[in-house]
């Protein structure tokens, strides 16, 4: 009977760790919450039968029955060193070109992560078993936090499998969720106790608490990220150690991408900050390290960091205040966006008023409901966004938003994305769409139309004069003369300015007219392949997917763009406006060969006055150059703008001609 129980034990310790590799680390589950209590309490009914068969890392033995006397001290094999971090996306690119040169200019990938705003510790494990966990400490020496890193639910008690490293340290973050925080601020107001202010300094304190029954109460939680004294981990880069432990049951930080430049990492970076919102626990910034181990090696460490990696970190501003109300706005391509009115509260030196909740999903995540107070934040240039809620600071009970069923400027019924998050207006014909389109259309990146801004789209709207593309291309200077503030010379010049359009080629009109996931350079991507608004139009998604950067959801977003009523009818009656749709993709074509940048490089450094920077790597193209992110011998020019940096200094000392943004404009001036 005893060998049926310890075979049984055997099994249900195998499948709920199993369960929580697919539920923590794969954010997969396979079986429901309720499924999951009753193999746990299957398990502590035959152990507390059979207690001579309980082993110390059954799931059942997270918590301990009595709290440490003290924190003991622990030297840590290898030190956990700090991290040289910069605010600066130049001197994160200084930082760059310092690394390729300590590796002789060879090809490095670039790793960027979440830097997790939680507590550093180390995670050991021998033969599988967890056998010691500690707080960084000053580095070399930390305090043994063994009894309360046992509590954290995704820290595995053993590793999974059974070809396991023989030692394996894992560093990573103790953190707490958003939510998590939330839940116990509510309890802490219920006891009388003072609510904690944020997650982190939750998580501190909490980890070093001497009872690890608290700290199992807290929900602490972790991600693993590198790596200390291992014997036997077979990954030679980082992101095949972090699928390697990923399989030992531990969670790797999430999010992770690998980039083959530079250039392409720090672009990600500042898409990640700008969708902060979407993450359920905090962070402080972004890590950006050497993937591969071999390099690292070679890059070494100063006294205090390694030189393989540094932290992008942006500055964070939270203010609490009351949520006054909600309101929706209605975008081009018909997503319904919530936005906040918020009791005006200063913040990063400015009177903040309103944050965007971004979609309903958000609100009911984060049960946002009018009359709550919230914690506003504000990271690097990013609009404000909700953090969370104070849900402590209820006097009563507040309705849930109710998200409208119905368009609120159509009354169309409103739908929500297939395998998304997004609701929208389908009402193509929806006035607020009309409006945000043509604003876009018009605007400096599309088809750059002077003089139409936002108040006389508005009247042309309103006033039914425009209710398409196509219908600017027919207004006339009489019919302007009618609107407000719209005299003669601000008529015939609106007039000049929307023929003028007409010749901006094929790549901007493209981004002008809101097609879903097309932006200005997939635009671009699309304009060369294709080289005409007709071969594009009658392009299969199959045929689209398979153009360079093309992915499958742009293809079906193009191909159903091309295949709708709508789309079709735009093409037309721009056709038939005279805009020209394949100037752009014959110049680009005859530029390779024949342009005034042909076969040469340009490297664009510094803060520009006339031009963004894709503007400019436009014309670089337009022109038959290739814009590159450094500098070589085989650089042809350096367009420097005002605060030009190290990129500078590299051209000056390599003989490479710098010229400003007018001497660039008359290497692509016509003769």
């Amino acid at each position: 009977m005893t060998r049926d129980a310890a075979a049984e034990i055997a099994r249900l310790i195998r499948e709920i760790r199993e369960h929580d590799r697919a539920y923590y680390v794969l954010a997969a589950p396979t079986i429901s919450d309720l499924e999951y209590d009753k193999l746990l309490d299957k398990l502590k009914t035959l152990e507390a039968a059979h207690p001579e068969l309980i082993a110390a890392d059954s799931p059942t033995q997270r918590i301990g029955d009595a709290p440490v006397s003290e924190l003991t001290p622990v030297t840590h094999r290898v030190p956990m060193m700090s991290i040289d971090n910069t605010y600066s996306l130049d001197e994160l690119r200084k930082y760059a070109e310092r690394t390729m040169k300590a590796l002789d200019g060879e090809p490095i990938e670039w790793v960027v992560e979440l830097k997790i705003d939680g507590v550093a510790v180390s995670i050991r494990y021998e033969q599988g078993e967890l056998v010691a966990a500690a707080t960084r400490g000053n580095g070399r020496v930390g305090d043994d936090i063994t009894h309360n890193v046992r509590t954290v639910i995704d820290c595995p008690l053993r590793l999974l499998g059974e070809d396991v490293p023989e030692v394996l340290e894992v560093r990573g973050e103790i953190y707490m969720t958003n939510s998590d925080l939330v839940r116990l601020n509510e309890l802490q107001t219920e006891r009388g106790e003072e609510p904690f202010k944020n997650s982190r300094n939750v998580a501190a304190g909490t980890i070093r608490l001497l009872d690890p029954r608290i700290c199992a109460e807290r929900r602490l939680r972790l991600f693993c990220h590198g790596i200390g004294e291992a014997v036997g981990v077979r990954a030679t880069n980082h992101m095949d150690f972090l699928n390697e432990i990923g399989t030992y049951g531990l969670p790797p930080t999430p999010l992770v991408q690998a980039f083959k430049d530079f250039d392409s990492a720090a672009k990600h970076c500042e898409e990640v900050i700008e969708n902060l919102h979407e993450l359920e626990f905090e962070i402080d910034g972004l890590v950006l390290k050497v993937n591969d181990f071999a390099q690292r090696a070679r890059l070494g460490t100063t006294s205090k960091s390694p030189r393989w990696l540094i932290a992008y970190k942006f500055e964070k501003f939270e203010a609490v205040t009351k949520l006054n109300g909600i309101r929706v706005q209605v975008g081009k391509t018909g997503a319904i966006t919530p936005v906040a009115d918020l009791e005006p509260v200063e913040l990063a030196g400015t009177t903040v008023s309103r944050a965007s909740l971004h979609n309903a999903e958000e609100i009911e995540r984060k049960d946002v409901r009018i009359g709550d107070y919230v914690v506003v934040e504000k990271a690097g240039k990013v609009i404000p966004h909700i953090v969370r809620v104070e849900a402590h600071r209820r006097e009563a009970e507040l309705p849930k938003f109710p998200f409208p069923k119905k368009c609120p400027e159509c009354g169309t019924h409103v739908v929500k994305d297939e395998d998304g998050v997004y609701i929208r207006c389908p009402n193509y014909r929806c006035p607020a769409q009309l409006k945000e389109r043509i604003r876009y259309f018009a605007g400096r990146n599309a088809m750059d139309i002077e003089g139409l801004g936002d108040k006389l789209v508005d009247q042309l709207v309103n006033e039914k004069l425009v209710q398409s593309y196509g219908d600017l291309y027919r207004l006339s200077a009489e019919q302007l003369m009618n609107l407000e503030r719209m005299g003669k010379k601000s008529s015939e010049g609106l007039v000049a300015g929307i023929e003028a359009s007409k010749g901006r080629g094929l790549a901007r009109l493209l981004n002008a007219i809101s097609i879903r996931h097309v932006g200005a350079r997939t635009a671009v991507v699309l304009a060369e392949h294709f080289g005409s608004m007709d071969k594009l139009a009658a392009a299969s998604e199959e045929e689209l997917s398979e153009v360079n950067e093309i992915g499958p959801t742009i293809a079906a977003g193009v191909a159903a763009f091309f295949r709708s009523d709508e789309g079709r009818q735009i093409v037309e009656e721009l056709k038939a406006a005279g805009l020209d749709m394949t100037a752009e993709v014959r110049a680009a074509a005859q530029a390779a060969t024949e342009g005034k940048l042909a076969g040469q490089t340009l490297v664009v450094t510094g803060t520009l006055v006339k031009y963004t920077r894709d503007e400019i790597e436009e014309l670089i193209h337009k022109h038959g150059g290739k814009p590159a992110s450094s500098v070589s011998k085989k650089t042809s020019y350096v367009v420097a703008g005002e605060n030009a940096g190290s990129k500078l200094d590299k051209a000056q000392s390599l003989g490479v001609p710098v010229i400003t943004e007018d001497e660039f404009e008359k290497l692509i001036a016509d003769e």
